[in-house]
């Protein structure tokens, strides 16, 4: 049968077997180190594997033997995970590994019970904890993979390993919105809507990478030099060329998104990165790390380092003063933002900085009230408020104040409120207890400063320590803390205004500017409130916005640089000017 096979059917026989002896056996192709007979065996099937692939001129076919192989390997050893959570997903190996790392770090599901904090059982996982040491390792192992990656692969071939890491995270969607809910807390519906979201960051980048401005390309521009006849001399080109090794930092409210919404552009583009996700959220990232190396990701393009609450400083401080590292990208809090700069400063490092806002949501006497109550609804109380653009500042025309509030309370009656997994629930928890007491404060605050609490305003104890009451506050005084300040929670804080230009001054006064919401059926004020508002992105009649093809991203102290759409893959290019004399 074997002899009667054509080139692409020995290859898949011969294929099946190292898979079965890699699966069975336990051996694994890319240690060559082992030394054992098993393993010379696989090496040279794998070895005619490819030979035969090629001599069939089948490239493309030998690079998917190499992804399928590949993805028999067992998950690296970052993690070990509790049954609570393996017993609920198809593939464990995803998150676990059969060598428990020595020193790690609990991860927790926020939904858990008081009870289940006291107990022991909300913990889901215990992963590796990394340093500054292993940092260091990591760039170095990106910093010696980059040549290769970034000179000896084509756009093309990047496209492919981004698609197919893309098709495995889709057939893994499940898992991956199941690890997502159980340590986020994020409904279960809300992490199957991020698992597409994050992935069409990869689709996006895939078909990015091979554009001819983007890494590789460039242009030609005329010549302003002439020769002695008066004719151009020269050739001017501009090529763009990868930036280098990129220190990535993502925060823990999109576990899967923040992630692809980086990596995706900068393997595109020919870098290497070092990852290092949040603290609370890292079984995501895992996940995804596991999954890269089955699409084909090279070892030590795409690393991953681990760290408790602890040591993540010093991570964070690593990837800013290494020179080997050209660029960060990072996404969280304006102070850390603030200090990563200065971090970067004496290695003059390229900055992509997402940081934190404090979004208006302005509804004008003309707004359809129906769109407005539901643009607030998706903007205010999506992953629980947690969101650097969720509205934090409601300001509303006198006149419709009041049956804007009495649809938007009716329609906040209707949140239900639990555990992520928990059948039609629409809201989980917030992170950990430390928002509960921040929120407390900054409510109670805001009553004693003379605001009214129409709905909610307590945590909800009986849940869990860290659930909070879905809450709107109107007469909200605008020097109170909770205006003042991104609230990152469920909380809705309205005031009211008179004119347009009132609107606008009291949607300025603030020191960030990531996003702002307009609800109005006035075309010329759309454009005149849009253009008057500081702020990187607009929503009009709308309160999600985010898209992997629109450029994301603020301005005064809410960032620098954009992720996502043609502009994302640019934040990782540098770009060189040649002159030919010729």
């Amino acid at each position: 049968t074997f002899a009667l096979c054509d080139a692409t059917g020995r290859v898949s026989c011969l294929l099946w077997l190292v898979a079965w002896m890699e699966h069975k056996k336990g051996f694994c192709l890319r240690e060559p180190s082992r030394s054992s007979s098993y393993h010379r065996t696989s090496a040279k099937l794998l070895s005619t594997i490819m030979m035969l692939s090629t001599s069939a001129r089948h490239s493309r076919f030998a690079a998917t033997t190499t992804i399928m192989v590949a993805s028999f390997s067992n998950a690296a050893a970052f993690s070990t995970a509790t049954s609570r959570l393996t017993s609920i997903l198809n593939d464990p190996s995803l998150i676990t590994c059969d060598s428990p790392p020595s020193q790690t770090f609990d991860v927790v599901d926020p939904g858990a019970s008081a009870a289940q904090f006291k107990d022991g059982s909300a913990v889901i996982a215990h992963v590796r904890r990394m340093g500054r040491d292993d940092t260091k390792d990591a760039i170095n192992r990106a910093h010696k993979a980059l040549p290769d990656w970034r000179d000896k692969t084509t756009a093309a071939y990047r496209s492919g390993i981004l698609t197919e890491w893309s098709s495995l995270i889709k057939e893994s969607a499940e898992d991956i919105a199941k690890i997502m809910t159980l340590e986020s807390g994020k409904p279960l519906a809300e992490s199957r809507g991020e698992v597409g979201y994050g992935t069409s960051f990869l689709d996006y980048y895939a078909a990015e990478a091979i554009r001819p401005i983007n890494s590789g390309g460039g242009f030609i521009s005329p010549s302003p030099f002439a020769t002695p006849d008066g004719a151009p001399r020269g050739k001017m080109m501009a090529i763009n060329e990868a930036v280098g090794v990129c220190g990535l930092i993502t925060p823990w409210n999109f576990p899967i998104a923040m992630i692809t919404r980086k990596v995706g552009p900068a393997l595109a583009a020919g870098c290497t990165c070092v990852l290092k996700p949040s603290e609370l959220t890292p079984l995501t990232a895992i996940a995804l790390e596991t999954l890269a190396k089955r699409a084909g990701v090279p070892e030590g393009v795409f690393e991953l380092v681990t760290a408790d609450r602890e040591l993540t400083r010093e991570v964070g401080d690593e990837m800013c003063v290494n020179s080997i590292v050209k660029k960060i990208s990072f996404t969280g809090s304006t102070p850390v933002g603030k200090l990563l700069m200065k971090q970067s400063s004496d290695t003059v490092k390229r900055l992509s900085l997402e940081l934190g806002g404090n979004a208006s949501f302005i509804v004008f006497d003309d707004a359809d009230l129906d769109i407005a109550v539901n643009a607030a609804m998706s903007s205010k109380f999506r992953n629980a408020g947690q969101t650097c653009v969720c509205s934090d500042r409601f300001l509303v025309h006198k006149s419709v104040e009041k049956e804007f509030v009495a649809r938007l309370a009716e329609k906040v009656g209707h949140i239900k409120i639990g555990h992520g997994l928990e059948e039609g629930v629409s809201m989980g928890p917030v992170i950990s207890n430390v928002p509960v007491k921040n929120l407390s404060k900054k409510v109670e605050a805001a009553i004693s400063d003379g605001a009214t609490c129409v709905v909610g305003g307590s945590p909800l104890e009986d849940l869990g320590p860290n659930f909070f009451e879905p809450t709107i506050l109107t007469s909200v005084d605008t020097n109170s803390l909770i205006w003042c300040t991104e609230t990152f929670g469920p909380v809705v804080a309205v005031t009211t205004f008179d004119t347009e230009d009132e609107a606008v001054t009291m949607a300025n006064d603030s020191s960030v500017g990531l996003a702002s919401y307009i609800c109005t059926r006035d075309m010329s004020r759309i454009f005149r409130v849009s253009s008057a508002l500081e702020c990187g992105m607009v929503g009009v009649n709308e309160g999600i916005i985010s898209s992997a093809s629109a450029p994301f991203g603020g301005v005064k102290e809410s960032g620098l640089g954009r992720e996502g759409s043609a502009l994302g893959i640019k934040e990782y290019l540098n770009t060189k000017y040649v002159f030919l004399n010729c």
